[in-house]
């Protein structure tokens, strides 16, 4: 018999009585429900269970039923050797790009992440429940409403999974068993005989390439818990514990580590004692609020499935207390090898667009887990702005690791000039959803501040006084090459320094702080204007126009999210809009990715033009997503939608689709409330309920056969209302209280 690559480690499973009868968690279904014949054979085809701290995917691996079990702060967190030293300098990097010997600069930086292998993000372990007397399940439900993965077997056996929605627990209950079963801890294995090459950070390094020893696993009558040891100080601990009653086996699993004061053999043994009943309620009291946070309908099945998919995910990705949702959240990779792009943070845009729909759909709760992390890691950002940049302020890497620590990378973007004026955007956005003036005077400006503060120190002014970046860049335009350099500014780094001293000065002026607003205001003034083509379409750079197929739309960042460019400012804004858009179309998809095209139905909204927002995020859902709704980058259907076939998971196109849907249904971003602003012309019968407009609005709406019958704004903070009636097009003003229904239609 060929020895598996796995390290199986299981225990003998005795007969036990309990008093207590366990029943099956009772569930609603929905027409948005995943629904499979069997189980996927692929770990990221697995049904998707978390609580943004644990999460787990379920799956068949050869002949066993498989948990691929995470969590969130499983990390490798080695220091970069490179990232330090003399050179570790921005004014260093500048000189070898005047004397056009970047190799170097590429040596340091760029070659450490594609080839080390840490720091990074980690696997947890695996639960497994063989499947030799089972047999393989006639139907696998992901019952959306409760957050719960069901499986059924012919002859009658049941199994029901959950992730506590707020302890780092999982659940598992089979009934009706017809044979004896027995849990099997899967460890990763790190440590095996042999070598290992080095590989694409996008396929994933192999485990052992780390150096840990292999962790202990300790068999307890009823329990397992495996405790590995990782680099330097840190630890995590993997424990299940069960019960079997009769014909039924129920248990409870949990990860945990040495960052944190939870302990996993703890966590599921006072989750056994709670029962699963009352987990069970606890877990439903939360999805239940979550999702009565907002609502839509639409009239098109595959964009309604796909968007209460993408915001089941994202409830299970974030909470307030949280981390930032990564790469790949709580869902990390169980093949033997570190995650793609190792599970880190992207703050080139993936971090960015996994947020989007964190404020239209009402879930700004949630979304304070990315906002606290920031606030939190403000020290390590200030450390590495001076450091790398000489500057007081703030800046924060573009790729980093959990704590916030630079990773290195392709550093035009990894180690951005600008990359801290997207993350501000959400600060600001924060504020001008809720209306929350404590949140504006404690946390918005003083970021934003902090930002524009070394924004100011790090950018010149020429003899023309204009302020500029000495060399300039666009994340992923021309790789990480020398000519990724740009001599003027590129329409990227000019967009985000625009939005960030207008922004400022904005929340200045908010608080009374007029010589501090007016300052922003003029270092806003010195800006050049935004470069374009002749056809009035948005460049790269002046004299680098749009003039192939490109996945990240960096030099159109000015329409979206920004909104410095905006159809609402008149015929030029417009003009450079459509055109902009137009260019996009006309090179084509062929090196797109998925979430591309979440992005582009989004700057379609934006422009209005639901056709085609609705167009491109289909697309998204049937091209480029597996069948659990996972997003891969890579066109799936072998329909020509782009020429990157493969398939490495990441979030940020799931949660840009449900971003894409929410700018179609409502639009506030100019201080204007627009209803059903994009959306197109046959969607008849549509409606949404409770999504949030600037201001802390709650906008529900109904339209039926064409026309919009129902239009009910709630005011949380009494601001003043400004909305476009959708029966005759004219703008209509409110004086509001706080806690007051406007009741349109």
């Amino acid at each position: 018999m060929k020895l598996k690559t796995l390290l199986l480690l299981g225990c003998t499973l005795g007969m036990m009585s309990c008093n207590n009868s366990i029943d099956l968690c009772p569930v609603t279904a929905s027409d948005s429900d995943l629904t499979f014949p069997s189980l996927a054979q692929s770990w990221d085809e697995g049904v998707p269970l978390g609580n943004a701290t644990v999460g787990a995917l379920v799956w068949q691996r050869d002949s066993t039923l498989r948990f691929s079990l995470d969590r969130t702060d499983l990390w490798d967190l080695r220091p970069t050797d490179s990232l330090s030293g003399n050179n570790y300098r921005f004014a260093w990097v500048k000189q070898q790009i005047r004397k056009k010997d970047y190799l170097p600069v590429q040596k340091k930086f760029d070659w450490p992440y594609d080839r080390m292998p840490a720091p990074s993000k980690i696997p947890g372990a695996s639960l497994e429940f063989p499947l030799t007397g089972l047999g393989e399940p006639s139907q696998v439900r992901l019952y959306l409403n409760n957050a719960l993965c069901e499986a059924t077997w012919e002859d009658g056996t049941q199994m029901q999974t959950f992730v506590h929605a707020t302890e780092p627990v999982g659940w598992f209950i089979f009934k009706n068993l017809k044979t004896e079963l027995k849990p099997v801890l899967v460890t990763p294995v790190y440590n095996k005989a042999g070598t290992s090459e080095e590989a694409s950070p996008v396929s994933g390094q192999d485990l052992q390439r780390l150096g840990y020893e292999q962790g202990t696993v300790t068999c307890k009558e009823n329990q397992i818990v495996y405790h590995q040891k990782g680099y330097g100080d840190f630890s995590y601990d993997v424990a299940v514990n069960w019960k079997q009653q009769g014909n039924t086996l129920y248990g409870t699993w949990s990860v945990t580590s040495s960052l944190s004061t939870d302990q996993a053999d703890k966590e599921a043994g006072e989750a056994m004692q709670r029962g699963v009943k009352q987990d069970y309620q606890a877990h439903i009291n939360y999805w239940n609020h979550y999702w009565a946070q907002s609502s839509i309908t639409l009239p098109d099945a595959v964009l309604q499935k796909q968007y209460q998919n993408e915001m089941y995910k994202f409830g299970s990705a974030t909470r307030e207390d949280s981390y930032p949702i990564s790469l790949q959240a709580v869902w990390t990779a169980d093949n033997g090898k570190l995650p793609p792009w190792k599970g880190d943070y992207h703050h080139d845009l993936n971090t960015q667009l996994s947020y989007w729909p964190a404020y239209i759909g009402n879930h700004l709760t949630e979304g304070m887990g990315y906002l606290n992390t920031l606030w939190n890691q403000r020290d390590t950002y200030k450390r590495y702005t001076r450091q790398y940049f000489e500057t007081e302020g703030m800046n924060i890497p573009g790729v980093c690791t959990l704590t916030g620590e630079p990773m290195g990378g392709w550093i035009q973007y990894a180690m951005s000039q600008t990359v801290g004026a997207w993350l501000a955007q959400h600060f600001y956005l924060h504020w001008k959803y809720s209306a929350d003036r404590d949140f504006l005077k404690e946390r918005a400006y003083p970021f934003l501040k902090e930002v524009a503060t070394y924004m100011e120190q790090n950018s010149i002014v020429n003899e023309k006084g204009v302020r500029k970046l000495e060399f300039s860049s666009s994340p992923e335009i021309y790789d990480n090459s020398l000519q990724a350099w740009f001599p003027d500014m590129t329409n990227f780094d000019l967009s985000l320094m625009h939005f960030l001293f207008e922004a400022t000065s904005e929340l200045a002026g908010e608080l009374g702080m007029e010589s501090e607003a007016g300052h922003w205001e003029e270092l806003k003034k010195q800006l050049p204007e935004f470069d374009l083509d002749k056809e009035g379409s948005l460049t790269f750079a002046k004299g680098f126009p749009y003039n192939a197929s490109h996945r990240h739309f960096s030099h159109a960042l000015a329409i979206h999210p920004l909104g410095v460019i905006d159809w609402s400012d008149g015929e030029k804004a417009q003009s450079i809009i459509r055109a902009t858009l137009k260019k996009l179309q006309d090179y084509g998809p062929d090196y797109w990715t998925g979430y591309t095209y979440s992005w582009f139905a989004n700057m379609q909204a934006r422009a209005f033009n639901g056709e085609e927002a609705a167009k491109a995020l289909r697309t998204f859902a049937e091209c480029f997503c597996l069948k659990n709704t996972f997003h891969v980058n890579g066109d799936q259907s072998g329909t020509g939608k782009s020429k990157f076939t493969y398939r490495p998971f990441t979030l940020e196109g799931n949660f840009a689709f449900a971003s894409g849907i929410q700018e179609m249904l409502l639009q506030s971003h100019t201080g204007v409330i627009h209803v059903f602003p994009a959306i197109p012309e046959n969607w008849n019968d549509v409606s949404f309920e409770n999504l949030r407009a600037m201001g802390a609005f709650l906008v529900s709406a109904i339209r039926k056969d064409g026309k919009v019958t129902k239009l009910r704004i709630y005011s949380e903070k009494g601001s003043d209302l400004k909305i476009v009636s959708p029966t005759d097009g004219k703008l209509l003003q409110y004086k509001t209280q706080p806690g007051e229904w406007i009741e349109i239609i």
